[in-house]
């Protein structure tokens, strides 16, 4: 799979593909195929400008069309998909990754200042996504954190056994998590997790799993077939 990041600043995503499983995906696996472009080289104007004032006036400055569209007709391809990552986006999820994961190629418009020029929007955008509701001070991070999830739904890229239990499959958030030592500063790990009884332990992570949704994020469960009445009731706390 390819990404394509058009940014401003092309030194913040180098950074990020120098470590961890961004770097074991790109460079060892070969999995990934990344192609990182300063939308400042592709600008026709001899200083480099990127931005101007808006039409109409307000606050700030916004990202001029021409560097935009000359850096995505130079990668985009007919099986690109386009993605622009916005405050006004649709909000960005886990099945919205999963969903993009079977693109072949996604390019990211990592906009800054107030914007993008809206003719780049309506001309080349697929998509508008937003990470949340907040706005940031640029689209790198917003761009890289939904690259990050699609990345880990190709398959290869992480071991498959570590999405299936994951949060937001099923719309439920993950259960609790435990390692060595035993007990920590007094804190017990649950007897369940040390029974070997596997029935058991897959009731007590279930029901964790509804408790956390339920008093973290409730609106999940409004998409889920469960509800709090399939907590069993014998399970370890």
């Amino acid at each position: 799979m390819k990404f394509s990041i058009l940014s401003l600043f092309p030194e913040f995503i180098d950074a990020y593909f120098k470590n961890s499983i961004a770097h074991i995906a790109v460079h060892r696996k070969q999995l990934i195929d990344i192609e990182n472009l300063n939308i400042r080289d592709f600008t026709e104007d001899k200083h480099k400008k990127v931005d101007d004032i808006p039409y109409g006036g307000g606050a700030g400055m916004v990202m001029t069309p021409q560097p935009l569209a000359s850096a995505l007709r130079y990668c985009i391809t007919p099986s690109s998909y386009v993605i622009y990552a916005t405050p006004s986006g649709k909000v960005f999820t886990h099945q919205k990754a999963k969903e993009l994961a079977q693109k072949e190629h996604i390019i990211f418009i990592a906009g800054r200042y107030e914007g993008i020029d809206q003719r780049i929007i309506d001309c080349f955008v697929d998509e508008e996504l937003s990470i949340g509701d907040y706005v940031l001070s640029n689209g790198e991070l917003s761009s890289l954190v939904m690259l990050d999830a699609i990345m880990r739904q190709v398959p290869g890229v992480i071991k498959s056994e570590s999405l299936t239990e994951e949060s937001f499959e099923d719309n439920l958030l993950e259960y609790p998590l435990y390692t060595r030592p035993e007990i920590f500063e007094g804190l017990p790990v649950p007897s369940v997790l040390l029974s070997g009884h596997h029935v058991e332990i897959k009731k007590w992570k279930f029901a964790k799993k509804i408790e956390k949704t339920l008093a973290n994020r409730p609106d999940l469960m409004h998409n889920s077939n469960h509800n709090q009445d399939d907590i069993p009731r014998d399970d370890d706390s």
